[in-house]
């Protein structure tokens, strides 16, 4: 549990310089640790909570984004995460899914990399709204928060610089994790199940380290461009990650 805890400290340290919590890199760690696999978007969860609660934090104290900004990206995001949370999805097929998704989103962090970043303001409602919910469905049947997938989508339609994308990305992470860790507690059901959580403790207490020290630097001291290219980077390296465990299986 220790190595366990201290690589927790690593990806909830990197994730949180762009804005994210991690999910995806802590499901991965907890696959190799020999986890239930019915546990593992509980635990997921439950440290993307605390990584992006936090960041949430520190990027609305830098000023680097406003939550009304940020609203109608959740308005149908948590119901749906919620909704995704409560149904069970084989393990293979959305694995592929999600490598694939991961991808694509990770080719979109490299385009257009000069193109100026526009000022926040005069934007339409409806067009978030939709895309979020459709986020927050596909994060609830994932177990993730969804800025992994977010993110790519604001870069491209210019919604922010990157710094306000990544406060976004935080925001609707936490959202969106609280909505889903809710739908995947009462999929559990079995209250046995439940308690089985309970030897994880350490894992929260390692991402709230790993999560104030990168949500400090990506909200203060990391250029705007930084942001992006890191955010590139780890999408790219979950994708190949799932796809190569389902190629070797």
């Amino acid at each position: 549990m220790i190595w366990l805890a201290l690589a927790f400290v690593v990806a909830a340290l990197l994730y949180s310089m762009a804005g994210f919590g991690g999910g995806s890199a802590y499901s991965a760690l907890l696959v190799l640790n020999g986890t239930d696999y019915r546990l593992l978007p509980s635990i997921s969860l439950i440290c993307n909570i605390i990584v992006v609660g936090n960041g949430a934090i520190q990027f609305l104290i830098a000023r680097r984004m406003r939550l009304i900004d940020v609203a109608p990206l959740c308005l149908l995001s948590a119901p749906a995460a919620w909704v995704g949370g409560r149904i069970p999805v084989p393990e293979t097929l959305f694995s592929l899914m999600l490598g694939l998704a991961l991808l694509a989103a990770a080719a979109f962090m490299f385009v257009d990399p000069k193109t100026p970043e526009p000022r926040a303001g005069g934007r339409s409602a409806a067009a978030p709204a939709a895309i979020g919910g459709f986020i927050g469905f596909l994060s609830g049947l994932v177990g993730i928060g969804g800025g992994i997938f977010l993110a790519p989508f604001l870069h491209i339609v210019r919604w922010g610089g990157a710094h306000e994308i990544a406060g976004a990305a935080s925001v609707f992470i936490l959202v969106n994790s609280v909505a889903g860790l809710g739908g995947q507690l009462t999929k559990l059901g079995d209250l046995n199940a439940v308690h089985a959580l309970t030897p994880y403790w350490p894992l929260p207490a390692a991402v709230l380290i790993g999560g104030v020290i990168g949500g400090f630097i990506g909200a203060r001291r990391l250029p705007a461009g930084a942001i992006k290219r890191l955010t590139g980077v780890l999408i790219l390296s979950v994708g190949l990650r799932l796809l190569w465990g389902l190629a070797t299986k």
